[in-house]
């Protein structure tokens, strides 16, 4: 990920989250998480790498698994069963965003106020979008969850970004120390 990435690998970056995020929402957990995992890899061998991006997409996904169940544990929203702790095709969704922060989403990040308007604005709508495709309740009245979620998200995308931000320029400078 050292420099910019094509026009055509932006687009493929594009579709590919799109398919993640259908087949973890539509799917749930079982075969369908099949799907992302090879978004995944083929995000890994064929856009950007493991070296380059690993740690982002770790990173990203348990502090947005963290987020997720702390607003399942404070009622935002609710999955069927007992667990504490939010379903894997949730947390994979948060590796399928991961993958977009220094691709097809790379734009978002700047100015940082751009980055918790957008946050604030699609976040809860894509909360929304796959509680309306899923198993996935959300009790609170719309307007209550709407605002929760902007609040938190206008919070986790900035934040997110700032993952990438980091993970990238130490990558860069560990790739010019390999050079020397």
């Amino acid at each position: 990920m050292q420099e910019k990435t094509p026009l055509t690998k932006l687009i493929a970056n594009a579709v590919m989250f799109q398919i993640g995020w259908f087949a973890c929402v539509l799917g749930g957990t079982g075969p369908w998480l099949l799907i992302p995992a090879a978004v995944l890899c083929i995000h890994f061998f064929w856009i950007s790498s493991w070296a380059a991006e690993g740690k982002l997409v770790v990173s990203v996904v348990l502090a947005g698994a963290a987020v997720d169940s702390f607003l399942m544990q404070v009622g935002v929203f609710d999955f069927p069963g007992n667990s504490k702790l939010v379903p894997l095709w949730l947390a994979v969704l948060w590796a399928m965003l991961a993958i977009t922060l220094n691709h097809c989403l790379a734009w978002t990040a700047r100015p940082v106020w751009l980055a918790c308007l957008l946050g604030a604005v699609a976040g809860p709508v894509s909360y929304f979008a796959g509680a309306a495709l899923s198993d996935v309740q959300l009790p609170l009245e719309q307007f209550w969850t709407f605002l929760i979620l902007a609040a938190v998200w206008a919070v986790v995308y900035p934040l997110m970004h700032g993952f990438a931000h980091i993970y990238r320029q130490q990558f860069l400078i560990r790739q010019m120390a390999q050079k020397h």
